[in-house]
């Protein structure tokens, strides 16, 4: 799978991100709180640092 990288744009989209604590491990959740089940989680230790594309 690649990435794909597109053009920013504007829109009323609210998007958040946090670092929680699931019982097995820490997980960082990017959610965008304007829609309902617009999420995605995963273990911290597989992110890599937004450094890390530039």
């Amino acid at each position: 799978m690649g990435t794909q990288v597109g053009q920013p744009r504007r829109s009323d989209r609210t998007v958040m991100a946090s670092v929680d604590e699931d019982g097995a491990g820490r997980r960082l959740i990017i959610a965008d709180v304007n829609r309902d089940d617009a999420w995605l989680s995963m273990p911290m230790d597989e992110v890599c640092a937004v450094t890390a594309w530039a």
